[in-house]
């Protein structure tokens, strides 16, 4: 692995030494005739060769392009012709209908300042006339599914060095606009070097997901890991396992994967939506690492799922708690393979201070679940008071900090955050040192396992007092059945005084219930277990609560949503005061919805 100096001659050799293997098998959405779609390395191999002679001929090699593509092989066609090519490949959501996703990809495509864009035949049409309507005629649009193009033999293998970008990753901005994080080469082998180590994988370890291409995880983990180990992935849309979650773990049976996962919420979705019937029809023997990423990780959802699919062959040990993100290219830490997760339970109180305290009898307690911990081979993590800059002990809560050579070199274009964000200084009695990552997660660590307990940014102080809004979002949404899982947004604003505001997601089969019941109780709840008013509660749709392309909840963008009086209630209660600025924010009455 140490041979190779960029994620390009890693690619080559691998489809040079593995041509006649299947590299990905592709499963369809189910339409009748269609079956599982093979790409061997060896049609990797011709594809790529294809599209970078075709990028190169364009003048596109070394720059910037835009990946569009609906899930399936097109899109791993399309990154490799990127690496073959010297290419800066940029992933990006394929617009839809949906005006939020043409907004997004528009300013990728801008800030990004793309060469050239790929996408497949049904969808190049559309994807030359946006770029018509956004004035961007100079930028190549080509269809990778098509005939004509590309000479195979007029391919040049770039002269590629470990620093130049792989890709550009942009964020999903849980809490701010999308920033594309610029991944080396010398980034990324570090990053799949740390990633094999920590699962413990190699050539016969198969990967099996569903997440989106253009996501960190879906990504790195599940397509270009697999490249790195010379292995093969099995791989589904996120929409087929959206619609049947069963269908994820029939394929961890079905093609004996090994390693593969998720966020939380997939593994609550298998929870509700996978029937007895089906459960009884699947393997889930062969899974060595069920990764558990990309958002917190929930006690309540290892033990369930743990015990409702033991019957199928799923092993405790088998859940992989992780921790990472897009600028660190993907993992920073992991549960060591072969071990249990490790939860802890400590006194809410003193979480709320900003400690680990034992839990005490009679008072309210959280539950954390580690999210491994650190190889000292790939990283360095502290946890830093954020204020001061000073590292924090072990038990007591800061910012995570992070040094390592899988860390990128910033944001594409933004180097004033990137100097605040990626070269903080920690400050010790003998001076400072300098070059570390903020990360914006706030952590602690406790006997060597790291434990992330929330987002800087979205941490609520109420009365003095440190309230993480995951924790009120779940005990909102254990109150009542009708309430949908991970599909609530808890923040304060301000007036006043503080006041918290709780947005939660009613079931599609619950919306004729009794909804100011139902909101009295979330009332109750937060008062009782967190000793502080709930004054606000809004009972909206399904669909109605952001979430990035992780799952992760968008609480600084509902906030907004909130504030300028853009959220339609089935059902709300304000306090008078909040009634009133939000109105004044919108401009506009706000009646109330009874």
């Amino acid at each position: 692995m140490t041979s190779f100096r960029t994620f390009t001659e890693l690619v080559l050799s691998r489809t040079g030494a593995l041509a006649d293997e299947d590299a990905f098998i592709f499963l369809p959405d189910g339409a009748a005739g269609s079956g599982p779609e093979h790409l061997t390395y060896g049609r990797l191999d011709h594809e790529a060769r294809r599209i970078a002679s075709w990028l190169q001929e364009h003048g596109a090699g070394g720059r910037q392009v835009l990946l569009l593509y609906p899930s399936g092989t097109g899109f791993i066609r399309a990154f490799a012709g990127c690496l073959y090519a010297g290419s800066v490949a940029v992933p990006a959501p394929l617009p839809t209908e949906q005006g939020q996703h043409f907004a997004r990809v528009t300013g990728i495509l801008k800030d990004a300042e793309a060469a050239a864009v790929l996408t497949d035949a049904a969808n190049a049409p559309e994807i030359s006339a946006w770029l018509a309507a956004e004035g961007m005629t100079h930028v190549h649009c080509l269809a990778t599914d098509t005939d004509g193009f590309g000479d195979v033999d007029a391919y040049r293998v770039p002269d590629v060095t470990p620093e130049d970008l792989a890709f550009l990753q942009y964020t999903s901005g849980s809490t701010s606009d999308p920033k594309g994080v610029m991944v080396s080469h010398a980034n990324l082998l570090a990053n799949e070097k740390a990633i094999k180590a920590s699962v413990g994988a190699d050539s016969s370890t198969r990967y099996g997901g569903w997440l989106p291409f253009y996501h960190d995880m879906g990504l790195i983990g599940h397509i270009l890991q697999p490249l790195y180990l010379g292995s093969s992935a099995v791989l589904m849309s996120p929409v087929s396992f959206l619609k049947r979650p069963y269908r994820w773990l029939k394929m961890i049976g079905d093609y004996g994967v090994t390693v593969g996962g998720g966020p939380n919420f997939a593994y609550d979705l298998c929870l509700r939506r996978v029937t007895d019937e089906q459960m009884a029809t699947l393997d889930l023997s062969s899974w060595q690492a069920a990764c558990n990423g990309a958002e917190p990780v929930r006690a309540e959802t290892v033990r369930a799922f743990t015990e409702r699919f033991a019957p199928a062959g799923f092993r405790p040990e088998a859940f992989f708690p992780c921790y990472g993100m897009a600028e660190t290219t993907l993992l920073v830490s992991g549960t060591p393979r072969g071990t249990r997760p490790v939860v802890l339970g400590v006194d809410a109180a003193g979480l709320e201070r900003g400690e680990l305290a034992d839990p005490r009898e009679g008072a309210a307690t959280r539950t954390l679940v580690s999210s491994g911990t650190v190889r000292a081979e790939d990283f360095e993590v502290r946890v830093v008071d954020p204020g001061e800059q000073r590292e924090r002990p072990e038990g007591v809560v800061g910012e995570i900090w992070v040094k390592g050579a899988s860390v990128a070199s910033g944001y594409w274009k933004r180097p004033l955050t990137n100097k605040e964000i990626f070269d903080a200084a920690v400050k010790t009695d003998e001076g400072e040192s300098t070059g570390w990552l903020r990360t914006g997660d706030l952590g602690v660590f406790e006997d060597g396992q790291l434990y992330v307990t929330g987002r800087l940014k979205e941490l609520i102080i109420f009365a003095g007092r440190n309230l993480y809004p995951q924790d009120v979002e779940r005990a909102v949404q254990a109150s009542d059945k009708s309430l949908g899982i991970g599909s609530g947004a808890v923040f304060a604003v301000d007036t006043d005084r503080e006041h918290l505001v709780v947005v939660q997601e009613v079931r599609a089969s619950a919306v004729s219930t009794d909804l100011r019941t139902v909101a009295t109780g979330v009332q109750q709840l937060i008062g009782k277990d967190f000793n502080i008013p709930a004054g606000n509660v809004l009972l909206v749709r399904p669909g109605t609560v952001r979430k990035t392309t992780s799952g992760k909840i968008q609480r600084t963008a509902m906030r907004k949503l909130f504030l300028s009086g853009d959220i339609t209630p089935l059902y709300e209660v304000l306090e008078p005061a909040v009634r009133d600025m939000v109105a004044d924010a919108s401009g506009r009455p706000l009646e109330p919805v009874v």
